[in-house]
């Protein structure tokens, strides 16, 4: 997994980094760094933007290319191939240079207007800040498919604040420590987060709706990425599967008796071929589903034990030397 080189910063250091993973985004990139910078020069005089291109075949990387070329606060990484946003997420996160690192959607649904009301959360002594939309702007099957991904978060987060997450978040770069020899392919940065800290808290924020292209998290999408955050981050499927066992054991010993029962009690009699058939049935079943969730936990193993990446990188480019400027002055290479 290749690691970008970071630049030395002249003079000063970079207090924040802004992480955008950048997919299919080329019609709003342009009006998303002008607001950003616009903010950003509100909030510190020291701060970068990486945009980590998540190969989405437009023309996203030649937008990054042409904002690196004209602000040295820009860097731009692009995947060798599409891994999913929070895999360019912790590509982005593990480049990051400021002392504080701040996500956000490419979209402009979450609106750079909204980040030093975040960061005055944060002031406020936590690790982790979420903006919460006060209004979300999404469809119901997306909504359904949110909740479900929430509840699979608070399951492997194990955090009261896990259905308000968002990929709009501030957070202390060193939280990172704990994740930085993070190497299997299911990521998720949320999870990963509380591997450094249980101090979160959440702001409500204005959520737009979305102006440019169409979400990528399908219902299918979002499904599958709360199924590997139980299998990937969390025990309680394993949890799951050996209660099922437990209940269907109570139920057949219930089952036992009452065929003893009607035996004794009514001179041999015992219920016929559907009744046995039905029951030897849901044991299957039961039985089938607890392995299911075994080798799905050990199909993760397979893949950490080949070493998968998350993410690789096929370009990276940033300043040889940067002079980041102060409020005042212009940003100048």
């Amino acid at each position: 997994m290749q690691k970008c080189n970071l630049p030395e910063i002249i003079g000063s250091t970079i207090e924040h980094s802004v992480v955008i993973p950048v997919y299919k985004s080329e019609a709003s990139l342009y009006e998303l760094y002008q607001r950003l910078v616009e903010v950003m020069k509100t909030v510190s005089p020291c701060f970068e933007i990486i945009f980590v291109e998540d190969c989405g075949g437009d023309g996203s990387w030649e937008i990054i290319m042409k904002l690196f070329q004209s602000d040295i606060r820009v860097r731009g990484i692009q995947l060798s191939r599409n891994f999913g946003q929070h895999n360019a997420l912790l590509c982005g996160i593990l480049a990051a240079k400021g002392n504080i690192i701040i996500t956000l959607d490419d979209d402009l649904q979450h609106p750079p207007e909204e980040i030093p009301k975040l960061l005055h959360k944060l002031s406020e002594g936590f690790d982790v800040v979420y903006g919460s939309p006060q209004i979300k702007q999404h469809g119901f099957l997306r909504g359904i498919a949110s909740q479900l991904t929430r509840i699979a978060l608070q399951g492997a987060m194990g955090v009261n604040i896990a259905r308000n997450v968002s990929a709009f978040r501030v957070f202390r770069t060193h939280l990172r420590a704990a994740f930085n020899n993070y190497h299997g392919p299911f990521v998720s940065i949320d999870v990963l987060l509380t591997w450094g800290t249980k101090r979160f808290a959440v702001t409500s924020v204005v959520h737009n709706r979305r102006h440019f292209g169409q979400s990528n998290y399908t219902l299918h999408a979002l499904v599958t990425h709360a199924f590997n955050m139980m299998t990937g981050f969390s025990v309680l499927p394993l949890q799951l599967a050996s209660l099922t066992g437990f209940v269907f054991t109570l139920f057949g010993l219930s089952v036992l008796i009452y065929v003893l029962g009607a035996y004794f009690i009514q001179g041999g009699k015992v219920p016929g071929f559907v009744f046995l058939a039905s029951i030897i049935a849901i044991f299957s079943g039961a039985q089938l589903f607890a392995l299911g969730i075994m080798g799905e936990y050990l199909a993760r193993m397979h893949f950490r034990i080949m070493e998968k990446p998350p993410y690789v990188i096929r370009f990276c480019i940033e300043q040889d030397k940067a002079i980041i400027a102060t409020k005042k002055n212009e940003v100048s290479a």
